[in-house]
C-alpha cells in the first residue's frame, strides 16, 4: 500500500518503511508525526483519492533526524558594474522514517 502526502508544499509517494527528507519541522529527534493531508492512498483499484484530501487517512512517521542539505552557493552580478556578491546556502531538512499509514 502507498500514500501521496503533502507536506511543505511538496508531494510525496511514500509506502511504510521508507525514508524521505522533508522541508523543516518543529519535531524533536525520536518524536512520532502525524501527516493528515494525504492527497491518495491505495493499490491498484482499490485506490483512493480525495478532493483534496482523503477523509480518515494518515500517515504515522518517526522523525530519524534534523539536519541542513548541502552548500549551494547563490551568486548575483551585473555586467559592466563591478557588482558581485556570493553567498552560500544549506536549507534545512527534517529525515522521517514512514511506520503506518491508515485508512478508515
Amino acid at each position: 500500500m502507498y500514500a501521496i502526502i503533502t507536506t511543505g508544499g511538496k508531494q510525496y509517494r511514500v509506502s511504510e518503511g521508507d525514508v524521505i527528507r522533508v522541508e523543516k519541522l518543529p519535531v524533536a529527534e525520536g518524536e512520532k508525526v502525524v501527516l493528515d493531508k494525504v492527497l491518495a492512498v491505495g493499490e491498484g483499484e482499490n485506490l483512493q483519492v480525495g478532493t483534496p484530501y482523503v477523509n480518515g487517512a494518515r500517515v504515522t512517521a518517526a522523525v530519524e533526524a534534523q539536519g541542513k542539505g548541502k552548500k549551494i552557493l547563490v551568486f548575483k552580478y551585473k555586467p559592466k558594474k563591478n557588482y558581485r556578491r556570493r553567498q552560500g546556502h544549506r536549507q534545512p531538512y527534517t529525515r522521517l522514517r514512514v511506520e503506518k499509514i491508515e485508512v478508515q
